[in-house]
Order: C-alpha cells, then sequence, then structure tokens
C-alpha cells in the first residue's frame, strides 16, 4: 500500500499543479483569492508546490523502507555513484531554482509575471528541465544509497516519466504565453508609432 501510494503521489504532484496553474491563467482565481495580488498568488502556488513535493518525497522514502532490496557485493561503489548523482541533482535544482527565483521556479509565468527574456546559462545551457532532471537524479541517488531498492528505482522511472509527461503541457504553454507577450508588445508599439 505504501508502495501504491507514493506511485500516486508521484504522477499527482505535477499533474495537479499543471492543472492549477492552467486554472490561474485562465480564470485568475487564485489570484483574486490571493486579494487580486498575483505575486502573492505565485506564492501561493510555491507553498503548494513545495509542500506537496515534500510529502511526495516522504511517502517515496516509506515506500523504499517497506519493499526488498537488492544485495550486492558492490554496494561501495553503487553508494559512490548515488552521491555523485545526488550532488548533480542538487546541483541542477538548486541553480534553476537561483537562476528563476521563486515566481520563476513555481509558474509565475501563469500569473502574467513573466521573464524579460528566456534563460539560456547554466544550467539551462546543459539541459531544458534542470529542476525536473535534477529531482530525476536526487530520486534514483536515493533509490540506489545505502542498498539498492528496486521499488525505489521503479518510482524514479516513475517520476521521470510523470515529468516528461508535464512538460508535453508545460513547454508549448509556456511558449503561448511569451509569444501572447511579445505579440502585444508588437502591437503597442506600433500602435504608438
Amino acid at each position: 500500500q505504501n508502495f501504491q501510494q507514493a506511485c500516486l503521489a508521484i504522477a499527482a504532484a505535477p499533474t495537479i499543479w499543471n492543472i492549477l496553474a492552467r486554472i490561474e491563467y485562465n480564470t485568475h482565481l487564485l489570484t483574486r483569492v490571493a486579494f487580486n495580488s498575483r505575486l502573492l498568488g505565485c506564492y501561493m502556488l510555491a507553498i503548494y508546490i513545495f509542500s506537496f513535493s515534500l510529502f511526495r518525497d516522504y511517502l517515496f522514502h516509506k515506500a523504499m523502507g517497506t519493499q526488498p532490496v537488492f544485495e550486492t557485493p558492490y554496494q561501495s561503489l553503487i553508494d559512490v555513484i548515488a552521491v555523485v548523482l545526488m550532488a548533480l541533482g542538487t546541483i541542477l535544482v538548486g541553480t534553476s531554482m537561483w537562476t528563476l527565483g521563486v515566481t520563476g521556479t513555481y509558474l509565475g509565468d501563469y500569473f502574467g509575471i513573466l521573464m524579460d527574456a528566456p534563460v539560456t546559462g547554466f544550467p539551462f545551457n546543459v539541459t531544458n528541465n534542470p529542476m525536473y532532471d535534477g529531482s530525476t537524479l536526487l530520486f534514483i541517488g536515493n533509490a540506489l544509497r545505502g542498498q539498492v531498492s528496486p521499488a525505489g528505482l521503479l518510482m524514479a522511472v516513475l517520476v521521470y516519466v510523470s515529468y516528461r509527461v508535464a512538460c508535453r503541457y508545460e513547454e508549448p504553454f509556456t511558449a503561448k504565453i511569451y509569444e501572447d507577450k511579445e505579440r502585444r508588445e508588437k502591437a503597442a508599439k506600433n500602435k504608438s508609432q
């Protein structure tokens, strides 16, 4: 049951936050709940995403603790690999959060809080989705560390798949948001001339 709960939370996390972000974009519901403050609405969504992610991680670790582990004489080497993966994951997640800030990290563009230009520096010059890729590396590293957890590795694959599905919805929609912004700016510029 712990394993099923963790899998459900893993799949639900990006699904729910994308649904909430789309609701905000189309209806401004979160902004209205936040006293008509887009920034406060975005921070509310950020708190939800962060909290749900912590809960998902708790369920992941709880599920791994109740599942069989794979015994191997190479565990010391696997632990080194796990630490490297976790370090890389932490670097990707941490630097992308630093680069984007709270509103860039937590779907501020759905609230109309847009960045001036696409971010192209590190870590975005290494991967298009450093938050998701870094998080996936953290899940894999945790599944390998100490004792190899086949259930943990399976859940890490589910994390990867869930994030890839989320990207299929997020990336084109985010591109549309910025195309609309550019179109509005061009129209305003032409109108003022």
